[in-house]
């Protein structure tokens, strides 16, 4: 078995694309010696800063050889069309075999291929894989080229051996070889390299980590023992920390200091700018949590003097970036957030829902709402403080974004809205609804607890989810630039956690009134706005487009119905997200799919309640055998309403049940019927489900002992309805269908 060694040695390959490209890189080839069928024992790519290699184990040293069949015309086809297939085939009449498929015999044309050499096939498929490689962002080299590819960065050589043999071939106005080169700066001369295991050491003792893990966890190591050498640890940053194993083929970890000028300064600053500009790591005291004067940086050298030079020249660095920081942080103070808020109203938040300014009425509006049912449980006077502070947050959430922090540092909104909110002496739980209203921001982000916090942070999800359905910006199997599918989990994940009780339906009609007298629609102009209609405006809209169209201005943009179906489309989106959170919980999807189907249910707090007890139900030894009664009597009625093209579901008339089973049955659906409605309504729905078990033994009974399909007629009809009956009583629960099983 031969073994493959490929390494492309570049200019420097942004971080960001090293692992994707080492993934590609590896998918291509493995899928070329596939589809050629040679099989190897192992794959596995490497990224680095100026380098991406692949190692492959075990390929054969050649093709296996294979027999290939080829249908052609019939026996007594014309002779012209029997010398065109034998050409197109590469064959003579003597290499083809006669058979027969009951409609006369046909000529097939039996070709033995041989099994190339891997290396010739290698060769030849490699630049048109290489070729392929899907860079985000690239260059068309050689410049000078008639006929330049597309690749990340300059290449300077190529390595591709085979059991040590060069494999020859040429791609981008390189020609493939044994040789390559270590450290920039840390190396010197050239490298030839054989086999994989060879190249490696090489490479390591020419100061070069082939392994973007090794990297990252020499990098992490040496970030936490240098920082436990002063008593502080490093602040988790995963991201950053696969980025700077993109930086540096040799890293070593230095420490550095924070001028105490810019200690005031807000940590999230702080961290931000470092991490941002200059790819440090932030450290803390482990005792006090309390952001340290001390960063850690990684350099791609070993420096004569410890990295003293290294250090003072990055210390001079971060004081420019933190003197900025520092600035806009004093500048952005002199302003209060409250008087930020009318700068919103220059800032179009979407062309078809309006300003930031009319987005964050629509928000303070619903989240009073929201804070109304949140504390419905309160003495009138802390209702009353709550509400009020959920429309003081609303209101000032979204103002940091005219702030300078957050023009520089974008991913800080929030974050500095409460800090200014703080500076501002605002309720400090104002302040920290300011701070949490985009949170979650993922699965594993912190969910908002506090009341004042629930309530903006789910009106902020809410407006953003309305306004897009609205708009008919909705997200694609591939595409969802508006981050409605998070939005929806977040909006789930703060209800689930909250037990917020809220009838979606009901927000959604209120909030459809808000749009819609606020923003509708937009006359825009080369991409400026130069009218916009309000509810109240409507007529004096109508009357200034006369003279918009006579100044060649026709465009608009018009929002959406927001109705009935819309709203639906809307709330199955949310549920959609709900089921696939809760099936990590391990709860069933088909049991919230068959409650949902009901259509009666749009609190997802009591539709989990719901669907939780329904699942314990079915786990007990009444649940399994009553969901099989009710799919025999489903099934039953099914063949018989499309037989009869009749939906039954009448009155079950008592005087004619004869025998005992069916009077037992049709008493028992009388009682549960009667008490799983009153269950439901004051979401008992434990008991509910006690009600189902009591029918399990009755419905038993009947399909032992009762011919449903019974001569008579009047006597079939009868209990065709009262197995209609047993389908309406467990209806009043879930959609039994629904549920697999």
């Amino acid at each position: 078995m031969s073994d493959l060694l490929l390494e492309l040695f570049s200019e420097e390959i942004p971080a960001r694309m090293q692992g994707q490209a080492a993934k590609d890189l590896e998918r291509l080839v493995a899928g070329a010696l596939s589809d050629r069928g040679l099989l190897f024992e192992g794959i596995k790519a490497f990224a680095g800063p100026r380098r991406l290699t692949l190692a492959v184990a075990g390929l054969p040293a050649k093709q296996p050889d294979v027999k290939d069949e080829k249908k052609g015309p019939r026996v007594n086809a014309p002779a012209k069309a029997i010398e065109g297939f034998l050409r197109s085939a590469g064959v003579t009449l003597e290499d083809c075999e006669q058979r027969d498929d009951g409609k006369g015999p046909f000529y097939v044309a039996v070709i033995d291929l041989k099994g190339r050499a891997t290396a010739d096939v290698i060769a030849e498929f490699l630049p048109e894989v290489l070729g392929k490689l899907p860079w985000p962002k690239s260059m068309r080299w050689p410049q000078k080229s008639n006929n330049p590819v597309r690749w990340v960065r300059p290449l300077h050589s190529i390595i591709c051996t085979l059991d040590g043999d060069v494999v020859e071939f040429a791609f981008a106005g390189v020609t493939s070889g044994n040789t390559t080169r270590g450290h920039r700066f840390l190396s010197s001369g050239i490298i030839t390299a054989k086999r994989f295991e060879d190249y490696r050491e090489k490479l390591r003792a020419a100061h070069v980590m082939l392994d973007a893990e090794e990297r990252k966890a020499v990098i992490f190591e040496g970030v936490k023992q240098a920082a436990f050498i002063h008593g502080l640890e490093m602040i988790p940053d995963e991201g950053l920390l696969a980025e700077v194993a993109g930086l540096a083929e040799w890293p070593v970890v230095l420490l550095g200091q924070i001028e105490n000028q810019f200690m005031d300064v807000p940590a999230e600053i702080l961290q931000t700018s470092m991490r941002t500009h200059q790819k440090y790591f932030s450290l803390r005291d482990p005792a006090t949590g309390k952001f340290a004067n001390m960063f850690a940086l990684v350099a791609n050298m070993i420096a004569e003097d410890g990295g003293k030079q290294i250090v003072a020249g990055n210390e001079r660095v971060l004081r420019a970036r933190l003197s900025d920081a520092k600035f806009f942080w004093d500048q952005d103070r002199k302003v209060p957030l409250a008087d930020r808020i009318a700068a919103l109203g220059g800032i179009v938040f979407h062309a078809k829902l309006g300003t930031q300014l009319e987005r964050v009425d629509r928000i303070e509006a619903l989240a009073g709402e929201i804070a109304e049912k949140i504390c419905a449980g309160l003495a009138e006077g802390d209702r009353q403080q709550l509400v009020k502070k959920a429309k003081r947050a609303a209101r000032l959430a979204k103002a940091d974004l005219t702030s300078g922090v957050v023009g520089e540092f974008p991913e800080l909104q929030g974050v500095m809205g409460r800090y200014y909110a703080l500076n501002d002496n605002e309720d400090p739980e104002v302040a920290d609804a300011v701070r949490d209203h985009y949170k979650p921001l993922g699965p594993s982000d912190v969910v908002p607890t506090n009341k004042v916090s629930v309530a903006v942070a789910l009106a902020d999800k809410l407006d953003t989810l309305i306004g897009f359905f609205a708009a008919s910006e909705l997200p694609t199997g591939s595409s969802d630039p508006f981050a409605l599918r998070r939005m929806a989990l977040g909006a789930n994940t703060i209800m689930q956690t909250s037990s917020l009780r809220l009838s979606l339906k009901e927000e959604f009609e209120r909030h459809r009134v808000r749009i819609e007298n606020d923003v509708v629609s937009f006359v825009i102009d080369d991409g400026r706005q130069v009218a916009a209609a309000k509810g109240s405006e409507v007529g004096k809209y109508i009357a200034e487009m006369g003279d918009l169209r006579a100044r060649g201005i026709t465009r608009t943009v018009e929002l959406n119905d927001f109705g009935p179906s819309t709203q639906q489309d809307l709330f199955e989106f949310i549920a959609d997200r709900l089921v696939v959170s809760l099936r990590s919980k391990g709860i069933r999807h088909d049991l919230i799919e068959a409650v949902l189907a009901l259509g009666n249910e749009d609190d997802l707090v009591r539709l989990v309640a719901r669907v939780e007890a329904l699942q314990a139900f079915l786990k007990t030894e009444d649940g399994a055998p009553l969901l099989a009664g009710y799919k025999r009597a489903a099934n039953i009625l099914k063949v018989e309403e499309k037989k009869d093209d009749h939906r039954y579901g009448g009155e079950v008339i008592e005087d004619q049940l004869a025998e005992p089973q069916e009077k037992a049955l049709f008493a028992a659906l009388t009682a549960a019927k009667g008490a799983i409605a009153p269950a439901l309504a004051r979401e008992d729905f434990a008991g509910a489900m006690r009600e189902m078990a009591g029918l399990r033994a009755p419905v038993d009974a009947f399909f032992e002992h009762v011919k449903v399909n019974a001569d008579d007629k009047v006597v079939r009809t009868n209990r065709l309805n009262l197995l209609a009956a047993l389908r309406a009583t467990l209806h009043q629960v879930a959609d039994f269908s629904k549920i697999e099983g």
